[in-house]
């Protein structure tokens, strides 16, 4: 039986960057009605069953209660023994679950830092990403009752492959030799030497940022890049932006709401595969949320990769499988 994985982050779109920005927070309600359309198109794509991340708000249980069981897949709790924190770490230990137990796509509700955690343990099978949080560079602005009927195409494979399934970049981070953890997004170097708050809101601390891409229609730290020589998901190619006085200064939407003018050192493009070396000591935030200490001594290290999560792309996939005749029939 195919099946399809959600992970619904309760605390995406609630961050610190409410309070200093201008950002609305995302109601979970909202994303119980997100999920019921999202059940439904499922339902209708054919899909027999589906998986969840287990959370406190209970955000699928709560979408799958108003809909008709005649009319909806068979709806499961992952099977693990899942502890739950209420952080992030929630989401990665589901990835890893559902991607063990064989779903054929996740479809995530979350920011950067959801699809990051969710990219950590989700192996080889692709996501859809719903934009519901904060910074959203790496999920995208669909309507859920696309993205089912696009992630029921995927995990009955009826379509696969480029250009409605793509590859994807990240960062990995090595530290004293040892990869640490990844971002999808970007990796910025903070002259910090705590975390404190994991958001990051403002330029003043950040003495570098490494991009896998930035557009100028993105927002947060990546909109940096994006108003500077953009890089989108698709090159091979990354950025590396030193932040101080010279010669540039950048205007950049770095959190809703908020345009910030940047200044800029230096900038260049980074080919796959090539490592930058960062200085200590430092706090390093991946995808907006400050995760790394390194310490004097430390030896550290971001290296870009083509190696992130396959990512479902609606439109392409829909495309296809109408080009095959998925959505109609001779009566």
């Amino acid at each position: 039986m195919r099946q399809v994985g959600i992970i619904a982050n309760p605390a995406s779109g609630k961050d610190i960057r409410r309070l200093v920005a201008y950002g609305t927070i995302f109601d979970n309600q909202e994303k119980v009605n997100i999920v019921r359309r999202l059940i439904l198109s499922l339902a209708a794509s054919g899909i027999k069953k589906i998986v969840y991340m287990p959370e406190y708000y209970g955000i699928v249980p709560g979408a799958a209660d108003s809909i008709c069981s005649r009319d909806r897949p068979d709806i499961e709790i992952v099977q693990a023994d899942i502890c739950l924190s209420g952080t992030q770490i929630d989401s990665f230990y589901a990835a890893e679950v559902m991607a063990r137990s064989g779903v054929a796509c996740i479809v995530t509700l979350g920011g950067d830092g959801t699809n990051r955690m969710v990219a950590k343990g989700c192996r080889d099978v692709p996501l859809l990403p719903i934009s519901t949080g904060t910074n959203n560079v790496f999920p995208t602005m669909i309507e859920s009752t696309i993205a089912g009927l696009a992630a029921g195409v995927v995990a009955q494979g009826l379509v696969t492959g480029a250009p409605a399934i793509n590859p994807s970049k990240k960062l990995i981070i090595y530290k004293n030799g040892e990869p640490v953890d990844i971002a999808l997004v970007d990796a910025v170097v903070l002259n910090d030497s705590f975390i404190g708050s994991r958001a990051v809101w403002n330029a003043e601390r950040i003495s570098k940022i490494v991009v896998t891409r930035g557009e100028p229609h993105n927002i947060g730290i990546a909109s940096i890049a994006g108003n500077l020589a953009p890089v989108t998901p698709y090159d091979d190619l990354g950025l590396v932006i030193e932040i101080g006085p010279g010669n540039l200064e950048v205007r950049a939407p770095i959190a809703p709401g908020l345009n910030e003018k940047v200044p800029v050192r230096n900038y260049h493009y980074i080919n796959v595969d090539e490592v930058i070396e960062v200085a200590a000591p430092c706090v390093i935030a991946l995808d907006g949320e400050r995760e790394v200490e390194v310490r004097p001594g430390d030896d550290v290290q971001i290296k870009l990769t083509f190696e992130g999560p396959k990512v479902i792309k609606a439109e392409e996939v829909l495309r296809a499988a109408v080009a095959k005749g998925y959505s109609y029939r001779n009566i």
